[in-house]
């Protein structure tokens, strides 16, 4: 009788504590984020009444499902803490990669001196109609004194450079060879380069895409230049961000 009494005294005491035991577990969107972008954490833990987030990167949070921005590049490991009713405790964690921004910096350069033209205009079109026809333009900057325009969030594709500044442009280059003016594909999160040469020219009082004067003008091909590659590495990305268009 007392192994019986013993027996339905203890199993109540085992199904109330396999009841009340927290499951951490969650999920993140997007999973690689980029540099200050909102990633929204869900919760999916069972039995959880309290959450505590700590997110890797010095910031924490006890909200069910808080939204946070990354500031910084690299690898981060988000770790969940929940507690039960009952002051039981489980922990998930998940490894986040965070992205650089999808950079491109344009220098614009004269094509015989090879001198940075300051002060330059420089407009990015979709498609070599667009860039014809002025129309559907997805960027637009001004050199600075080194000659260079940040750009960040192009899409992954070419994109096609007009470039004007009072005594300086492309049109003739580009007549000669749509290489001059055509960037390579874009390539995600990494800080891409291209060169915008242009030449001396004689605008006299014509506005943009009139008719002007090359100064000095032979035959030319885009691979008597070489162009810079894209940047394997991600050091210097967030001061070219903090120059970007914006």
């Amino acid at each position: 009788m007392n192994k019986v009494f013993y027996i339905t005294f203890i199993l109540p005491l085992i199904l109330i504590s396999c009841e009340y035991s927290p499951r951490a577990f969650f999920s993140a969107d997007p999973g690689d984020p980029v540099v200050g972008e909102e990633v929204w954490f869900t919760s999916g833990s069972d039995n959880a009444v309290e959450h505590e987030w700590d997110f890797g990167d010095g910031f924490y949070s006890t909200e069910r499902n808080p939204v946070h921005k990354f500031m910084s590049s690299g690898k981060f490991t988000v770790t969940l803490k929940v507690w039960s009713s009952s002051g039981l405790s489980d922990e998930a964690s998940l490894g986040i990669n965070v992205l650089i921004p999808t950079l491109l910096e344009i220098e614009v350069l004269e094509y015989y001196e090879e001198y940075p033209v300051k002060g330059a205009s420089v407009i990015l079109y979709p498609t070599l109609g667009d860039w014809e026809n002025e129309r559907n333009m997805t960027g637009e900057g001004i050199t600075d004194s080194d000659g260079k325009v940040i750009f960040a969030g192009l899409g992954k594709k070419v994109h096609y450079v007009d470039v004007w500044e009072k005594n300086h442009d492309n049109y003739a280059l580009k007549e000669e060879d749509i290489g001059f003016i055509r960037t390579p594909e874009i390539i995600p999160n990494r800080i891409n380069r291209f060169i915008a040469w242009v030449d001396y020219v004689d605008h006299g009082k014509a506005g943009r895409r009139d008719a002007s004067v090359v100064v000095r003008k032979l035959e030319r091909k885009p691979s008597e230049k070489k162009q810079p590659e894209a940047s394997d590495g991600t050091s210097g990305w967030e001061e070219l961000y903090n120059r970007r268009v914006r």
